[in-house]
């Protein structure tokens, strides 16, 4: 039983491919999704693997990542955190003003209400089919007042400006990124192009609007394109904003050879998360997860939130 839990936010700072191993489409490596809402998602599962591999990487004393994740081989004990599903905040999408907006949906927002808990004060906006709400005016169409349109893709929808959405947009800006300043020109753009859409509009997006790449395997001996090696993988656009909760228990130990002093969860947490001596935590650090990395794939910026108002 996990004793401590911490929300953590996950920004994709490149394309990311977390692939689903298999495919029914046109496109030959798609990323994980939801069955039940084709959201694009995480799982806890490789965000746990990549993690304990980038702390072999990192930090000096290996025994202490035994300790967390449970050993490797011969697994006499479980590790003390485990990593939920990253799930689907805000994707960006493109936006005939300001470039890109923060899409989201009611149910998105109403799922990241349910992991956030009583930090999350706002309420869950109600959205029609064919409009939007925004954080502010910028990136609608048109100067006449209640007749603006918000154009995304080849899609236009009736948009107005909202309150509760603007104290959304704050509240994230404030606890789902970095506060550092390299990170200012991103938490001011979600304050002010958070936009809320129908599930309807919003599903459309997230399972049409992601990057698709097309590859092509090279012949080791002619240094050409093999025929018929053309393929296409599918990557989650960068701006797309993520969030799961790490939870963490006492550290588990082996039956009949217990410590003495064994680590508390919220330690655990702390551990994890935040940077020690030489020992650097996963919150506003990058971190590699996905396929295709020497492509410079698969880079994300964690961050833990705070519980701002």
């Amino acid at each position: 039983m996990f004793q401590a839990q911490q929300l953590v936010f996950y920004t994709c700072v490149s394309p990311v491919h977390m692939g689903a191993g298999s495919a029914v489409g046109v496109i030959d490596n798609p990323i994980q999704r939801e069955v039940h809402t084709g959201y694009p998602l995480i799982a806890g599962s490789g965000l746990k693997g990549a993690v304990r591999h980038h702390f072999n990487r990192s930090w000096p004393a290996k025994s202490l990542i035994t300790r967390l994740f449970g050993p490797e081989t011969n697994a006499d004990h479980a590790g003390a955190i485990a990593f939920t599903d990253a799930q689907l905040v805000a994707f960006p999408v493109r936006s005939l003003r300001n470039t890109y907006v923060y899409a989201t949906s009611p149910t998105a927002l109403a799922r990241l209400k349910r992991l956030a808990g009583d930090t999350a004060g706002w309420t869950v906006p109600e959205i029609v089919e064919s409009a939007a709400k925004l954080a502010s005016g910028k990136a609608l169409s048109g100067a006449e007042p209640g007749k603006q349109r918000l154009v995304l893709e080849a899609f236009d929808f009736a948009g107005s400006e909202d309150a509760g959405v603007k104290t959304i947009a704050e509240w994230l800006a404030k606890n789902a990124l970095p506060q550092d300043t390299d990170h200012a020109f991103f938490r001011q753009k979600l304050t002010d192009d958070l936009v809320v859409l129908s599930d309807t509009a919003f599903t459309h997006f997230v399972r049409h609007a992601t990057v698709v790449e097309a590859h092509v395997a090279i012949d080791n001996d002619t240094g050409a394109a093999k025929r018929g090696a053309l393929f296409y993988t599918e990557n989650l656009p960068p701006e797309t904003l993520l969030a799961g909760l790490l939870l963490s228990s006492v550290e588990r130990q082996k039956k009949g050879n217990s410590r003495d002093d064994p680590i508390s969860a919220e330690t655990i947490l702390a551990m994890v998360l935040r940077d020690e001596g030489d020992r650097k935590g996963l919150s506003d650090n990058l971190l590699q997860v996905g396929g295709d990395a020497t492509t410079g794939r698969g880079l994300i910026v964690v961050h833990a939130a705070n519980g701002g108002a």
